[in-house]
């Protein structure tokens, strides 16, 4: 697969875990080959192989209902910071934790929440070592909820609800940003990021 010269220089754009879902202009990534895959690879094996894209390569990575398939967590987030470009854009969708769609897949590996994405950032290791070494901010995170059980709630009811009900939001969708150079292990400079609700 070679890309053309205008998305080299931009930066590569990377599909993660496309399935058939193929985007145009961007490379597509899949455990198992099929029509429009230009890379096969197994993410559970990161750390181990390479991906094999080149280091600050990647300019925006998307990942759909992946991450929360894959066991290996740490490696697969540094991984992918070692081929984001600095600035990098990475969009995830996926359940958020305290809902049955999390848990009734027993393909899902773990359960996410907004403090999950904590860990992906080198600052916040002020307390221990696992090893990681990447550095992801989180910039904003977006709540999905359905109308018919937000009802007439406003954001801060929301909020509250989210925080201690079951099955109120039908997907979460974060936004992480590559921070290179990494980041020293102080958690005063860790990111917050913006919260939005969108009702469905």
């Amino acid at each position: 697969m070679v890309a053309n010269d205008a998305t080299q220089a931009d930066g590569l754009k990377l599909n993660l875990g496309c399935g058939k879902v193929i985007r145009e202009g961007w490379i597509n990534h899949d455990i198992m080959p099929g029509p429009g895959v230009d890379i096969v690879y197994d993410l559970e094996t990161c750390g181990i192989e390479p991906f094999p894209l080149a280091d600050d390569s990647v300019s925006e990575i998307h990942a759909s209902h992946l991450i929360e398939h894959i066991d290996r967590t740490l490696p697969f987030m540094q991984e992918m910071w070692r081929i984001a470009r600095p600035g990098c854009r990475f969009e995830l969708k996926l359940p958020f934790g305290a809902t049955d769609m999390a848990s009734a897949d027993p393909t899902h590996k773990r359960l996410y929440f907004i403090r999950s994405f904590d860990y992906f950032q080198q600052p916040f290791y002020n307390f221990a070592d696992y090893g990681y070494r990447g550095d992801w901010g989180t910039d904003n995170v977006i709540f999905r909820i359905p109308a018919s059980v937000a009802g007439s709630d406003n954001a801060e009811r929301l909020m509250h609800r989210i925080n201690t009900e079951r099955n109120l939001v039908a997907e979460m969708e974060v936004h992480l940003v590559a921070m290179k150079p990494m980041r020293p292990n102080d958690r005063k400079l860790m990111t917050l990021p913006n919260v939005n609700l969108v009702i469905v």
